[in-house]
């Protein structure tokens, strides 16, 4: 108990150290798995795949995905509470971690990509970029697309986007949203099949985590209570 008090009192006092070491823990695990599930995987397709054309200008939503998470943990670690901060880190992080360890156990692939790629545009070469940097593997459920969800339901959740200077950004998260989910398939990283549990297992986590977080609201009022009695 002393323990698990400790660690969270730590992470609590250092938030942006917390997120750093995650991102380190997250970057080598899954660069492990990249390289060690090349070889045997199980491939996920489905009819709707084929019906889906290749769009190199996916890339630009795709990509924003990378900006879009730093900035929404900063904007509430600046802008809004800390409950609402680790209210998003609960299903975001356990959620990478879950994906992470089943790539493990069920490595999973995709055989999608083009084999050619037209024109010598930025967008084109930036499409070669990623096909070389990230192999198509490991890729059921996306975590693109849990991070794009988790993240949205934060923008409609947090008290701090409520405010009418800030209500834009709700309707701007739902359209990168739905962009990025998108640019998942048009870039052929990823099959309607991982796109759908992506989504399923981002709403799940959700409510996970609005129960783990109702259990801790219920324990502070019961410790505020027990004190105001004493």
């Amino acid at each position: 108990m002393k323990s698990q008090f400790f660690l969270r009192s730590w992470c609590a006092r250092h938030p942006v150290v917390f997120m750093a070491l995650f991102a380190v823990f997250y970057m080598i695990f899954f660069s492990f798995l990249q390289k060690a599930n090349l070889v045997s995987h199980e491939l996920i397709r489905c009819r709707l795949d084929a019906l889906i054309p290749f769009c190199k200008y996916a890339i630009v939503p795709y990509v924003m995905w990378f900006v879009w998470i730093p900035f929404t943990l900063f904007f509430l670690l600046r802008k809004g509470t800390r409950r609402d901060f680790w209210r998003l880190c609960l299903p975001l992080f356990f959620g990478m971690t879950f994906c992470l360890v089943l790539y493990f156990f069920f490595p999973s692939g995709l055989s999608l990509r083009p084999r050619f790629i037209p024109g010598d545009d930025i967008f084109a070469q930036a499409v070669r970029v990623l096909y070389k940097m990230d192999p198509p593997c490991n890729v059921c459920p996306s975590i693109h697309v849990l991070n794009s969800v988790t993240l949205l339901l934060a923008y409609f959740r947090c008290s701090c986007f409520r405010l009418p200077r800030r209500r834009w950004m709700r309707p701007a998260a739902l359209l990168l949203c739905i962009s990025i989910v998108c640019s998942t398939m048009l870039l052929k990283q990823h099959s309607v099949i991982d796109v759908v549990l992506g989504i399923l297992l981002s709403l799940v986590l959700d409510q996970v985590a609005a129960r783990v977080e109702g259990r801790m609201i219920a324990r502070m009022r019961q410790r505020h209570s027990r004190e105001t009695v004493s």
